[in-house]
């Protein structure tokens, strides 16, 4: 089993930054791929980013590219993700998860194992 707990959210006004943190206990995290999602009130839940097991590769939604940025330290088992320009839009509670399997997309969250319960970034404008 392997604990996952965001932090760092809050409150930002548009065009700031904020840094997410999911710090994980159970299993050391480097067996697994890692990835952030977020969900909007009245939307399904969408895939942010995620980052390979030795943090070699990284792959973000279009929607992000260019702003976030998905980091790990898997000494101290924990994952990162550095928020930049952020805009209203991206208002939502973000979800850090983890999936073990090298097979699938790791953009579909019914590949993750493990989620955390998630932290609230909210924009305004």
């Amino acid at each position: 089993q392997v604990q996952l707990v965001e932090s760092g959210g809050g409150l930002v006004q548009a065009g700031g930054s904020l840094r997410l943190s999911c710090a994980a206990s159970g299993r050391t995290i480097s067996s697994y791929t890692m990835g952030w999602f977020r969900q909007a009130p009245g939307k399904e839940r969408e895939f942010v980013a995620h980052i390979s097991r030795s943090g070699g590769n990284t792959y973000y939604a279009d929607s992000v590219k260019g702003r976030f940025t998905i980091s790990r330290d898997n000494a101290k088992n924990t994952v990162y993700l550095q928020m930049n320009s952020l805009k209203p839009e991206d208002t939502a509670g973000y979800y850090c998860a983890a999936r073990g399997s090298v097979f699938g997309d790791s953009r579909k969250e019914d590949t993750y194992d493990y989620w955390g319960q998630g932290t609230q970034v909210t924009v305004s404008s």
